[in-house]
């Protein structure tokens, strides 16, 4: 069943227009017509059954038909905290992060990562990451979109309450294990960029109520590295296995 995000409210009996993009999508790239049915949800909670009853290359009207409550959500609060890693990289980890269960990411510039951009740049990042987000959710069947936090430096971040959260800081030299920590149901995952944190900056992450964790002898690309140990936190703690 196609899946499609609305952002807007959506009632049983009435009828709306596609936003753009997915428009065009299912016209143009599903090639739907009037009379197939397509399942909508708007990022909040459940998700709707619907009706195509107008569709044109740019324009797809769609009505309401019913609706489902749907829990697809994880067990866990995870906070993906990722240092930004250039172009598709840090899409591939947003995305796969997405499909794990991920509650919300916190994008992150240290001192070694890579990528710079002026404000108005960074919105346009955020906004793309959102739309990335988007595509995973309806993929996966979450019903629920994850937050994403502005751009932030780890410093800031560090500075910011822990509010009984585990924070946990993947590190080559980490000596703790997953399966040695206590199960809890709210953490959050800090990742470095792809030079890594540096010495000082795993040092205030320690300070700041961070373990250090690792995930074997091999030391794992930024843009795999949390999408590894959300799968593991997952499988040990969550509902994956």
């Amino acid at each position: 069943m196609t899946r499609i995000h609305v952002p807007a409210a959506l009632a049983v009996g009435t009828t709306l227009d596609l936003p753009e993009d997915a428009a065009r999508h299912v016209a143009q790239v599903l090639r739907m017509r009037a009379g197939e049915t397509l399942t909508l949800f708007d990022g909040e909670a459940g998700e709707c059954a619907a009706t195509i009853v107008e569709a044109s290359r740019r324009e797809v009207r769609v009505r309401i038909d019913g609706q489902v409550a749907v829990d697809r959500e994880s067990p866990l609060d995870i906070t993906l905290v990722q240092c930004v890693s250039k172009g598709e990289r840090m899409d591939y980890t947003i995305q796969k992060a997405v499909e794990l269960g991920v509650t919300r990411i916190v994008p992150l510039l240290s001192e070694r990562s890579v990528v710079r951009l002026d404000a108005e740049r960074w919105d346009r990042k955020l906004e793309h990451w959102r739309g990335v987000m988007v595509s995973a959710c309806e993929q996966s069947g979450r019903t629920r979109l994850p937050a994403l936090a502005p751009v932030t430096r780890l410093d800031a971040w560090l500075a910011t309450p822990a509010d009984d959260c585990l924070r946990l800081v993947l590190a080559p030299t980490g000596a703790v294990s997953l399966k040695a920590l206590a199960p809890t149901a709210r953490l959050a995952l800090l990742i470095g960029p792809e030079g890594g944190l540096s010495d000082a900056e795993l040092a205030a992450a320690r300070r700041a109520g961070c373990t250090a964790i690792g995930l074997g002898p091999r030391v794992l690309r930024t843009e795999t590295a949390g999408v590894a140990a959300l799968a593991a936190l997952q499988v040990l703690w969550g509902d994956v296995g």
